[in-house]
């Protein structure tokens, strides 16, 4: 059980906004309704904010910063590289290894259903 401090407060809404609350939302879900709503505005304030802040600050990634990375050939490239880095092998090498592991199954599950014990 949550034990969030509350306080109560008056708020003014206009008519045609309480009509739509009261048509829409049952009585006793109207204040759930009514924090949850100010939460996610909230969080929305928030968020345009911070991205008005990172808009003033300008962009993180400058050109100049990376010129080794200005055409799509180099993104790839640069790609390519941090996947072999974290990979020991490369996509040929595991597909070979995953056709050969297929073959051996079948194989194996051949010679099982071929070899019959006796009744």
């Amino acid at each position: 059980m949550s034990t969030t401090a509350t306080k109560r407060i008056n708020v003014t809404f206009p008519l045609d906004v309480l009509e739509d609350l009261r048509d829409l939302i049952p009585k006793r879900e109207r204040n759930k309704f009514i924090v949850k709503a100010v939460e996610t505005a909230i969080r929305h304030e928030s968020w345009g904010q911070v991205l008005a802040e990172l808009r003033e600050e300008g962009p993180i990634w400058k050109a100049e910063d990376h010129p080794d990375m200005l055409t799509s050939e180099d993104i790839d490239r640069w790609v390519r590289n941090l996947r072999e880095a974290s990979m020991p092998r490369t996509w040929d090498e595991l597909l070979a290894e995953n056709e050969e592991d297929t073959a051996t199954k079948s194989i194996v599950g051949q010679e099982n259903t071929s070899v019959r014990q006796p009744a």
